[in-house]
């Protein structure tokens, strides 16, 4: 198991933790759900799921050319399906499997499903590799 964990301010606000030991070189991002988690219905808000699987898929977009997982994939697009309800106490893990593309380009589905095995939400996406060097840079130039 090769844990990433409070890397981001995001992660460190959220509590998530992403996994990227995993031989079948999928990415795993893992949540206790907690009330500071919870949308005004009392279930975990969309936006964290979403989260969560945007995490995982890219981490698994970047074990296809970095073994650490931290080789930087940008998300082009993302599509979620949301199928059920996560609630406080409950832990979800998000897992990322690439189903197609190229060198630039990938195509990556994803699941989220509770500790119980609920399916709480599915996912498609497109990742592009980026150079480390091109991110935070000001384009407006």
């Amino acid at each position: 198991m090769e844990l990433i964990e409070a890397e981001t301010g995001t992660q460190r606000s959220l509590g998530y933790v992403l996994d990227v030991g995993n031989p079948d070189g999928c990415a795993r991002c893992w949540l206790d759900v907690a009330e500071g988690h919870l949308n005004r219905h009392h279930v975990m808000h969309g936006g964290i799921a979403g989260l969560l699987l945007d995490s995982a898929m890219g981490a698994t977009g970047s074990l296809t050319v970095d073994p650490t997982g931290r080789a930087p994939f940008l998300t082009v697009s993302l599509t979620t399906q949301f199928v059920a309800a996560a609630r406080a106490g409950q832990r979800v893990t998000a897992m990322g499997r690439v189903t197609g593309g190229g060198r630039s380009l990938l195509f990556i589905a994803g699941e989220l499903v509770a500790d119980d095995g609920t399916l709480i939400a599915t996912a498609s996406g497109v990742f592009k590799r980026v150079a480390s060097d091109s991110l935070g840079k000001d384009r407006s130039k």
